[in-house]
């Protein structure tokens, strides 16, 4: 490693917009940008723009008198950490894309490859909402859900690279219809689009955010704080089952609900106490890295990888 001050080139990549940064081993950010992913070119000039713009920060990080040591990527669906492939993803089309050999190849230093949730979770984890606890579980609630687990600050990717898919665990059994097939799923109730969608059926006003739907159930309007409670119930029912199983310290909520603060955590805290029998009731608490999460994950995920372990 360079004796001089260094730098990780850092990428959260979804599936509309690339979020970039170099970030210091220390974890401060010395410098951010962003690109449109404009995954509907396709993944082969997706790839090619995430090495292109890696490409170019470790030039900036040059210029700037810092040495890149590593560069940390990360991207939505299955992605398997251990060989660094782009397994599946639906919003950007990659299909077995070796993402991390490629920018090693490209860049010519050390390269780790995350999922987006996961490495989210880790600097949640680490340097956000969840320091201090040995057992966290980060769960990012936008247009999906998705969840991360870390122990002792390492995340867990399971077997194939599809752990903390807590958005497809069925807590309506024949509810509504889910895009991965299933019924009743966690996300067709509780996620910012699915909260959107079922408002927009009730009161025939298709351009309300989930946002808007917190807003107008907090100041009385009975379709929003029917389409909110569900959600509410819905989501508490999850993170009973996610507590059933995991036994976290913490469960940090993140993603775009969670910019509802408390209108959305004081009620999931309430259901999810009602619902708790001989588990101990995790701490709920509202993420605090924001959309910085993904490119500080990343960068840590990337040390690791040049020291074996966090």
């Amino acid at each position: 490693m360079s004796s001089g001050p260094t730098a990780v080139v850092a990428l959260d990549v979804g599936g509309t917009g690339m979020k970039c940064a170099l970030v210091r081993p220390d974890g401060t950010v010395h410098h951010e940008e962003r690109h449109p992913t404009r995954a509907e070119r396709g993944p082969e000039a997706v790839t090619e723009t995430i090495l292109s713009v890696a490409e170019s920060l470790a030039g900036r990080a040059r210029a700037d008198g810092l040495t890149p040591i590593a560069a940390g990527i990360a991207v939505p669906g299955v992605v398997d950490e251990i060989e660094g492939v782009a397994v599946w993803s639906s919003n950007i089309g990659f299909r077995d894309v070796p993402l991390r050999d490629l920018a090693v190849r490209r860049l010519g230093i050390p390269a780790a490859l995350g999922h987006d949730v996961r490495v989210g979770a880790l600097a949640e984890a680490r340097l956000g909402a969840g320091a201090g606890q040995r057992h966290v579980l980060f769960v990012a609630i936008g247009t999906g859900i998705a969840a991360g687990l870390v122990v002792d600050g390492t995340g867990y990717p399971g077997a194939h690279g599809a752990a903390g898919e807590l958005g497809h665990i069925v807590v309506r059994p024949g509810g509504r219809p889910c895009p991965c097939g299933q019924r009743g799923c966690l996300e067709a109730v509780a996620s910012a689009r699915a909260v959107g969608l079922r408002y927009a059926e009730l009161t025939g006003r298709p351009s309300a955010t989930a946002f808007d739907v917190a807003t107008a159930a907090a100041g009385g309007d009975e379709p929003a704080r029917q389409v909110w409670q569900e959600a509410v119930e819905a989501l508490a029912d999850g993170l009973v089952i996610a507590q059933a199983l995991y036994d976290v310290g913490v469960v940090v909520l993140g993603g775009g609900l969670a910019e509802a603060r408390d209108d959305l955590l004081n009620p999931v805290r309430e259901a999810v106490a009602r619902r708790v029998t001989f588990h101990r009731t995790p701490a709920i608490v509202r993420a605090e890295l924001g959309d910085a999460a993904g490119c500080l994950g990343s960068a840590l995920l990337a040390l690791d990888s040049l020291k074996g372990a966090p």
